[in-house]
């Protein structure tokens, strides 16, 4: 009940401070393209969207598009989304909510071609406490000074996106094409119709504890979820993603166990659920701790330690430490790759991240923050992790060719299909071919997306339904395919068992590459960019 009336109180305030202070409301809309400069009034849109009148200063533009246009265009200005004016602002506040009000104040500019950064998170947070909620006619209503709309900029960002949609049509494309010429081209002949189906569990009954670690020399105390089968031998560690938990992995650590597998998944403190949470009650600045692109690889090899301390007293001395797998899901792929070698390259981060349009990476937003590190060689690289999967990995700009280059021990990739976070155009289709490793594979799972939604909270979901933006996909497949092409894998490069390399080609199921494909994605991407004349942004 307290925490209740201090949050009211809090909104209470703001708002009242929000209310009271002198701000002068945008009186039009400018479009500028060049010397082309185009007006518009607010007060027309505001009398469309409130009873459908059209004024003679808005006809023009309305005359332009059809009736159901003019509908959904209308609707567009009143839809209610429901945002927590404090928590917004909070988020807006932080290292990312500023790069991407910069990014988005490029285009939507004070009236004179000024950044509309500030204009633009003042207008959201006044409209997040209107009734129902933010609308994009409250924004432009509440947007503090004439706005101005950047025609070059948008026109710029409109092409870069449509080259990007291009770029990831021909990737899902060629990926299909090349996966049916490596399943061809398999000379050993299997009928998988008589091997053991791998997306169902295993033989082995297992035990879940969880050890509260503390690792003096960084003075960082986190958990660690360890799955503990009645036989053993092997173990994978699996690294969380960004704002997420280790729970978040108990289906693959699961199926993991049932198969033998020691399986441990260390919380990252400075970067997970919690850390977002206190974040957002106004504990922390950021989304996540600076030094957490040190700390994650760090956490892994101190739960490595922590499993050769109790190895003879637990484990009867039967763990083998010395060749341990790595699973990361997006924050966590960057972690595992940092594990197998790879390195940050400052150079190629600072480069990309200065780019324009760099908003259509939403990764870089993660990866820039790595900027404000002192730039210096980090040693990460733990010789006992013998071979990793990255799961949506945050990866491309971190690293480079540069730093992918030392990455010599096998290495799975894996993209979704509608991964709109860490998209394979970005995050993964360079880093396949940079990978130094002679044993490298890439899984396209279709219809995947860079989070399970069916782990988010009921609210979080109907908000997703609501805006339409993503269709929230039957996951429980793509997982059980996942379980089972990432159990093949430990099995064959941790586990020492070549009888599961049959999983490991096309010619089953999986939808999967080699590294045998390597010079067909490179000519694909070489000619892509010849044929558009154009050097991807990204």
């Amino acid at each position: 009940m307290i925490k209740k009336f201090k949050n009211s109180l809090v909104i209470g305030l703001f708002a009242s401070l929000l209310n009271t202070l002198p701000i002068k409301a945008a009186e039009k809309i400018l479009l500028t393209y060049g010397s082309l400069k185009l007006s518009l009034p607010v007060s027309s849109l505001s009398n469309y969207a409130k009873d459908g009148t059209i004024d003679s200063e808005l006809d023009p533009y309305l005359n332009m598009i059809s009736t159901d246009e003019k509908a959904q265009f209308r609707s567009l200005l009143t839809n209610k989304l429901a945002l927590d004016p404090v928590v917004t602002s909070r988020f807006l506040n932080s290292d990312i909510g500023e790069e991407i009000l910069v990014n988005m104040g490029k285009a939507v500019m004070i009236e004179g071609g000024i950044n509309g950064k500030y204009a633009i998170r003042a207008a959201i947070v006044q409209s997040s406490f209107q009734t129902g909620g933010f609308t994009l006619l409250g924004f432009l209503e509440k947007f503090p000074t004439n706005m101005e709309f950047s025609g070059e900029y948008l026109l710029g960002l409109y092409n870069q996106k449509s080259l990007i949609d291009q770029a990831s049509k021909i990737i899902e494309e060629k990926f299909k094409e090349f996966f049916t010429i490596e399943a061809k081209s398999n000379k050993t002949l299997v009928d998988f119709s008589k091997i053991k189906d791998l997306r169902q569990p295993g033989k082995y009954q297992f035990s879940k504890e969880v050890w509260q670690l503390n690792d003096t020399k960084r003075n960082r105390r986190f958990y660690v979820l360890v799955y503990k089968p009645t036989s053993y031998s092997s173990v994978v560690v699996i690294s969380h993603g960004l704002s997420s938990k280790p729970e978040d992995f108990s289906d693959i650590a699961e199926h993991l166990a049932s198969y033998g597998y020691v399986v441990a998944l260390p919380q990252h403190p400075g970067s997970d659920y919690k850390y977002l949470e206190d974040m957002l009650a106004g504990y922390h600045r950021n989304v996540f701790d600076l030094n957490e692109f040190i700390n994650r690889p760090l956490d892994v090899s101190y739960v490595i330690d922590e499993l050769e301390r109790r190895n003879n007293s637990e484990f009867a001395g039967k763990l083998n430490l010395t060749h341990v797998g790595a699973i990361g899901h997006s924050f966590g792929g960057y972690t595992v790759l940092s594990l197998a070698g790879a390195k940050i390259d400052f150079e190629n981060l600072a480069k990309d991240c200065g780019k324009p349009y760099t908003m259509l990476n939403i990764a870089l937003l993660l990866e820039c923050r790595a900027l404000d590190l002192p730039h210096q060689d980090y040693q990460l690289q733990d010789k006992r992790i013998g071979a990793i999967i990255g799961l949506n990995p945050v990866n491309r700009s971190l690293f480079g060719a540069k730093g992918l280059a030392d990455v010599n021990i096998p290495v799975l990739l894996v993209s979704g299909s509608h991964d709109h976070i860490t998209p394979s155009v970005f995050e993964q289709a360079a880093s396949f071919i940079w990978l130094g490793s002679s044993k490298k594979y890439w899984m396209m799972e279709e219809g995947g997306t860079h989070v399970d939604f069916s782990k988010l909270d009921s609210g979080i979901s109907s908000s997703i339904e609501a805006i339409g933006a993503f269709e929230i996909p039957d996951s429980a497949s793509i997982d059980k395919e996942f379980n089972a092409l990432a159990l093949a894998f430990n099995q064959v490069y941790i586990a020492g068992d070549e009888k599961y390399s049959p999983y490991l080609q096309s010619a089953h199921s999986f939808n999967i590459l080699s590294g045998n494909s390597q010079n067909q994605i490179i000519e694909t991407i070489v000619k892509f960019k010849k044929s558009n004349s154009i050097t991807l942004q990204q």
